[in-house]
């Protein structure tokens, strides 16, 4: 009976021995993954989001003539040309080469080349531009290489105080991280033609212009600009990113094009405030102002003084929820519309034509 007690006590020992074994070794790995440790797993997680796009994340240089004006003691005036060179960042958005970046980083360049992530540099060559947006598209001879384009985002759903990662080479220091949080969405700052920026506190100086803000994920978010700004002089940790939906669209119309063409709807759009709102009994603050002749919205009835409740499935609470959709599809495509009519609403879809004018 003894004998069986000790058996029994023995076998028991060995079974706790291996289970607290085990535990140890579970822990240890437990330790080493970062689990269980929000700090590491938050900082995990900021390295894979960096590691998936840093390939993706160019540096552009350029070289640039600026004439100095001097005058000589005869008061004769003389054009000195200085020769400039530039710096900025971009980001590969496809296997053929085309990249992405700031127009102001290659405005005025009389030459530039192209820094990939592995330290390949190359000849590059101006698609087009979007002087509104400060976008433009270059590329690269692609034969031999192996591009691993950046993947984007739906810049629509960013949330205000979610974490924003900028990456590029600020002062010349290639492959910089800064990391921060959004800000805001939809700012206008008085800097382009058309805004509707992405403001972040991760730093972005001179050279991080047309490098990715991105998120957790490792999806590009916006495309980061770092033109002066009274903002920016002012103040500490703003800064600002052309909305990643906005950029597809426009990058995308340039390679296809050499261009970027505006969409519009052909027609313009009334503000009301709360007390013409109640007036007019119109539940919406964005009215139809003007339908223009052999457009698509003439071509559907649209007439003024029509409100304007949805556009593709969301809600209007201003003129910008409207420029941010139209702006963010191409020619061609279309959106549909949700119109209220005295006690009625009525669904229509329209195709977008190219603005027969300038944005400004």
């Amino acid at each position: 009976m003894n004998r069986k007690w000790w058996l029994i006590c023995f076998a028991g020992l060995l079974v706790g021995m291996v289970v607290f074994s085990s535990g140890l070794i579970f822990s240890q790995a437990w330790k080493e993954s970062g689990r269980g440790n929000s700090a590491r797993q938050f900082s995990n997680s900021i390295a894979d989001a960096v590691a998936e796009v840093m390939p993706s994340v160019v540096v552009i240089r350029t070289e640039k003539i600026n004439y100095r004006i001097q005058r000589d003691f005869f008061g004769i005036t003389y054009r000195i040309p200085e020769q400039l060179a530039g710096q900025g960042s971009g980001v590969v958005v496809d296997e053929l080469g085309h990249i992405v970046t700031s127009w102001h980083v290659i405005e005025g360049a009389r030459t530039g080349e192209v820094v990939l992530d592995d330290g390949t540099k190359l000849p590059v060559a101006l698609v087009g531009y979007c002087k509104a947006t400060d976008l433009a598209v270059l590329r690269i001879q692609s034969e031999g290489l192996t591009l691993r384009p950046a993947s984007f985002g739906n810049s629509d759903r960013v949330r205000v105080g979610e974490v924003a990662i900028a990456i590029g080479s600020p002062f010349s220091l290639q492959s910089s991280v800064t990391v921060g949080h959004v800000s805001q969405k939809g700012r206008q700052v008085q800097m382009l033609p058309y805004e509707d920026f992405i403001q972040t506190d991760a730093a972005i100086n001179e050279g991080n212009s047309g490098g990715p803000l991105i998120d957790v994920e490792g999806c590009v978010i916006g495309i980061n600009t770092a033109k002066k700004t009274d903002d920016q002089e002012r103040g500490v940790g703003i800064a600002f990113a052309v909305p990643a939906n906005l950029a597809q669209a426009v990058v995308n119309s340039i390679i296809e094009t050499g261009q970027h063409s505006w969409p519009w709807l052909g027609m313009s759009f009334s503000v009301l405030n709360v007390q013409m709102q109640q007036e007019l009994k119109v539940g919406t603050p964005v009215i139809i102002g003007q339908v223009w002749n052999q457009t698509s919205a003439s071509r559907a009835g649209l007439q003024p003084g029509w409100g304007v409740v949805k556009i593709d499935d969301i809600s209007i609470r201003s003129l910008r929820d409207i420029e941010r959709v139209v702006y963010s599809k191409r020619v061609g495509e279309q959106v549909a519309l949700i119109l209220q009519m005295g006690q009625q609403q009525q669904r229509v879809e329209l195709e977008l034509e190219a603005f027969p004018g300038m944005v400004n």
